[in-house]
């Protein structure tokens, strides 16, 4: 039943004859505004993550005018509404720090606000959990608008695809087989657009996630930022949003556990970051769904990679994805692997939303008889060095170190870290195991994105490439190498891996999902009575809020007191 214009949210400010609604009428005319603006009219928050200092989201502030020119063309009032902009590039020590904060952020603006129904406007890595979250959390329709990826990168007749091919011309340089000449045109070349990662890294991975939960218009997290279908796409998110108000089209109508299940079988067949596994635990328990590592995990055993774009993949970026279909096709390829009764924001079923869709390139979205990568994107490994698990990516590293066994090499900090990566001479094989530890939640703090760990000086120089590399942090999506990352629980809080010592024999089994140091029991009870804790990194301020508060990485990384279970839900304001 269509939703009257006296039960809308935003009527409970403008529509009673008191004083306090005089109030907020008045002031709504200061700015220019008439009773035609709002009366009978659902408000929409257009809830904007751009910046000056967002490269990602440097277009954001013209597509909300197309968002606005869509809200006024379905009869809806916009409001515009700034929030963080999680700049993934210039925000320091780590964005990841800052995701929770700007969920809450996202929830009390909308919370405190005559708002109807919300569009998000988001896309560079943490700004898509945190604006799903804040709004999961707050409960009222909203549409999700991806920023869409950047253009392909270019330099000397080469394509180039964000932070991978960084990477690789980096090793090349520290190796010295390129020069400053040829870097400075990697850097000048690799980022020629607005707009998100244009490989499959957590940009595109987490928006390509949105469109999994039914929470993005068909299509939509696959088209490049630059394109004009974009423009399109982002005045269709303002009609539909003033449509799903008055069908009352609420998330706990979309973000279901068969949701859950569909957004995590395409994560892991577009290759997905490593990142997802936090973000999708966090976005689901948002939603109060149980949703964990051993779900992942047993999705990724069933469904193969299937869209062939770098890191996992060889040669190709999101614009060729897009122009091979996008998601919708990668859904179709996937087929009865999904829940195709599950409900979208756009009011039809993720079965009815894929039905049109075509694959016209085999090659960059492959059939299941043909997959890049023959399981899921990601792995999760438990054992006495991770007892809450551990991730891997296995499609994008060297497959001989997927069963590996060698030396440890521990580094406390990143400082020490980087001394032994410059060292030439440092004395390892591509058989040791390269340790980072204290770089998790609380460690890092915010888990940063050091994970990645370069390559040493002393194993590129004689041509090698990949080596395992273990730590409790994060790395970005557009990365590759036999990295195991976000070891829980995490060693700044006296989780295994505070415990072990260079020379401890590491054993990787990713088939088995093992992963384990060859230590005994008693061995390890004899160190952690030596252990000491390390000391907090804040005593005041946000930083020290974090530190008290946040969940280890099994857990999504969410604040304990943001979960759906704690405590009583938040009321609506009061207006007297």
């Amino acid at each position: 039943m269509k939703k009257r214009p006296e039960d809308l949210r935003s009527a409970r400010w403008f529509a009673p004859d008191d004083l306090r609604s005089m109030g907020h009428r008045s002031r709504a005319m200061q700015m220019g505004l008439d009773g035609e603006d709002w009366e009978g009219k659902p408000v929409i928050a257009i809830v904007n993550t751009w910046s000056d200092l967002s490269p990602c989201h440097h277009h954001l502030r013209d597509r909300a005018e197309f968002v606005k020119k869509g809200v006024y063309q379905a009869g809806g009032m916009p409001a515009e509404m700034p929030v963080h902009s999680f700049s993934e590039q210039f925000l320091k020590p780590t964005s990841m720090l800052y995701r929770n904060m700007g969920a809450m952020e996202v929830e009390e603006t909308i919370r405190s606000h005559p708002i109807d129904g919300v569009v998000l406007m988001g896309g560079c890595d943490k700004s898509t959990p945190a604006l799903i979250m804040g709004a999961l959390s707050m409960g009222i329709p909203f549409i999700f608008m991806p920023a869409g990826a950047m253009l392909r990168g270019n330099y000397a007749g080469q394509k180039l695809g964000s932070g991978t091919d960084v990477w690789k011309y980096w090793d090349e340089r520290r190796a010295g087989n390129i020069g400053k000449e040829e870097w400075d045109g990697v850097q000048g070349g690799i980022a020629r657009s607005y707009g998100t990662c244009m490989t499959m890294g957590t940009a595109s991975t987490m928006m390509s996630i949105a469109e999994g939960f039914g929470l993005t218009l068909p299509g939509a997290s696959s088209i490049p930022a630059p394109d004009a279908g974009h423009k399109r796409m982002a005045a269709a998110c303002g009609r539909r949003i003033v449509e799903m108000v008055w069908e009352d089209l609420t998330p706990d109508k979309v973000v279901t556990l068969a949701a859950a299940a569909n957004a995590t079988t395409i994560a892991m067949a577009t290759g997905c970051s490593t990142n997802a596994i936090i973000h999708l635990v966090a976005m689901a328990k948002r939603a109060g769904i149980d949703w964990g590592l051993d779900d992942l995990d047993r999705i990724g055993h069933q469904v193969p990679v299937l869209a062939n774009i770098r890191p996992s993949g060889s040669e190709y970026l999101m614009e060729d994805f897009y122009y091979a279909g996008g998601l919708p096709a990668l859904m179709k390829e996937l087929g009865d692997k999904l829940d195709l009764s599950v409900l979208t924001v756009n009011g039809k079923t993720v079965g009815e939303n894929i039905a049109p869709a075509v694959n016209y390139n085999e090659d960059v979205i492959r059939p299941l008889s043909n997959p890049v990568y023959h399981e899921g994107s990601l792995a999760v490994l438990r054992g006495n060095l991770a007892p809450d698990g551990a991730v891997i990516k296995p499609a994008a590293c060297d497959p001989k170190f997927h069963k590996h066994s060698g030396p440890a090499i521990v580094a406390d900090s990143y400082p020490e870290l980087k001394k032994i990566i410059a060292d030439p001479d440092y004395p390892m094989t591509p058989d040791h195991v390269l340790v980072l530890r204290n770089a998790g939640p609380q460690g890092g703090p915010g888990m940063p994105e050091w994970g990645m760990i370069p390559m040493p000086q002393a194993l590129l120089k004689d041509g090698h490439r990949d080596m395992v590399r273990l730590s409790d942090a994060r790395m970005s999506g557009t990365s590759f190498g036999a990295c195991v990352l976000h070891v829980a629980p995490e060693s700044f809080i006296g989780g295994p891996l505070a415990l072990i010592e260079t020379g401890d024999i590491i054993e990787l089994d990713v088939p088995n999902r093992v992963l384990r140091v060859d230590i005994s029991d008693e061995e390890f009870a004899r160190r952690r009575q030596n252990w000491t804790p390390p000391e907090p990194h804040y005593e005041r301020g946000y930083g020290h809020m974090f530190s008290r508060h946040i969940e280890q990485a099994d857990k999504g990384c969410d604040f304990d007191f943001l979960r759906t279970d704690f405590g009583k839900p938040v009321p609506e304001p009061d207006i007297y």
